[in-house]
């Protein structure tokens, strides 16, 4: 966790990004880090999270990182949550919590009510569209002989 709270720091410094630091661990010894990098890149998915779990696939050349953990300073945004299940990583630990952010301005609890209101939210609409079209995509991926889960 001091290496999460390290890189936090630095961004805070840079102000790349908010004031969020990660790192992944593999047997004990830290496989990649990230800092959020949303405002340096205009990209609003580079949360440091997200840029953890890239490195750390990268540096392991394997999507699977459930031999891995993740230490985050702040509790991981919807988003990175469907990350961290994709990267299938068992244990996150987390420092300051959702309400923390929203507090200093970020909208991650506004998020996860959204979730818990099935998106019943003013100014967003979400439907089901052309899945006929897509559901051949579908069939025909499940066609191919592959081992990915």
């Amino acid at each position: 966790m001091k290496k999460a709270i390290k890189t936090a720091q630095k961004n805070l410094e840079k102000e790349d990004g908010g004031p969020f630091g990660a790192v992944i661990v593999k047997n004990g010894q830290i496989i990649s880090s990230g800092r959020n990098l949303v405002l340096k890149t205009n990209d609003p998915t580079m949360h440091a999270e997200i840029v953890a779990i890239k490195k750390a696939s990268k540096k392991l050349n394997t999507f699977d990182l459930s031999d891995c953990e993740l230490y985050t300073t702040c509790e991981p945004c919807p988003m990175c949550m469907g990350a961290v299940f994709w990267a299938k990583i068992k244990k996150v630990y987390f420092g300051c919590t959702r309400k923390d952010a929203e507090k200093i301005g970020f909208s991650d609890n506004y998020i996860y009510e959204a979730f818990e209101k099935n998106f019943e939210i003013e100014n967003f609409n979400i439907e089901n569209k052309g899945r006929n079209e897509c559901i051949e995509l579908f069939k025909e991926w499940d066609k191919k002989e592959r081992n990915m889960y």
